[in-house]
């Protein structure tokens, strides 16, 4: 069974970080590029961040580049999201998802075949 757990969200002031985990299973997670996207309450899901497979190329939207960082640990079939200088636009729940081929459009969510349920990040201010 494919799975995807997605952890570490919580609460956290402006300007504070949290590392968010994407734990997988149930599939060969080397073969597999892994993205982060979001989604705050009343807006669409948008892309965050996402890791291909075969170079390990990284991409960021531009609303959290230069403060995001995504790795990947394939020892232990995890990716992580660090998140540095938070600011309450970036309340959201998180998921990860996994793409069988490394995406032609890295933000397109049919890119990616498999989704975490989500973790909840709630920036204060």
């Amino acid at each position: 069974e494919v799975q995807l757990q997605a952890s570490g969200g919580g609460l956290v002031q402006a300007g504070g970080s949290l590392r968010l985990s994407c734990a997988a299973s149930g599939f060969t997670f080397d073969d597999y590029a892994i993205g982060w996207f979001r989604q705050a309450p009343g807006k669409e899901r948008e892309g965050v961040s996402s890791i291909y497979r075969n170079n390990g190329r990284t991409y960021y939207a531009d609303a959290v580049k230069d403060r995001f960082a995504t790795s990947r640990d394939n020892a232990e079939n995890t990716v992580y999201l660090f998140l540095y200088s938070l600011k309450p636009e970036d309340t959201a729940v998180y998921y990860c998802a996994a793409a069988r081929q490394d995406p032609r459009l890295v933000w397109a969510e049919y890119e990616y075949n498999y989704w975490g349920q989500g973790t909840l990040v709630t920036v204060s201010s």
